[in-house]
């Protein structure tokens, strides 16, 4: 069965850098393109990054730009996500995303058929 497993979360001050990780398993992984995906208390979804099976082109949302870098190892199966110049606004759960085709490239919130269980990222002096 498909599984998307995150880590790398925690507590860091403003200005800090953390490093994500998605160890997917149960599909073939290099065939797809990923997405993060994030969830601020009391807010919705927000689409954070996504990446082409090939790790060639990646996009990402305004609000991280110039300060994320979404990335992948297919060898290893793991998706990326370093988080540089963080800030209070940063805190979210952060969640990685499989959408159901191979050939979609998704940055939305919406068109994704597998989840992972979410990493806690805060940012806080």
């Amino acid at each position: 069965q498909v599984q998307l497993v995150e880590s790398g979360g925690g507590l860091v001050e403003p200005g800090g850098s953390l490093r994500l990780s998605c160890a997917a398993s149960g599909f073939a992984f290099r065939r797809y393109s990923m997405s993060w995906v994030r969830q601020a208390p009391g807010k919705g979804l927000e689409w954070v990054s996504a990446i082409n099976s090939g790790g060639e082109f990646t996009t990402y949302a305004d609000s991280v730009k110039g300060r994320f870098t979404i990335s992948r190892d297919n060898a290893k199966n793991t998706l990326y996500l370093q988080m540089n110049s963080l800030k209070p606004e940063d805190t979210a759960v952060y969640y990685c995303a499989k959408p159901p085709l191979d050939s979609m490239v998704v940055v939305t919130t919406d068109e994704y058929d597998y989840w992972g269980q979410g990493t806690q990222v805060t940012v806080s002096s």
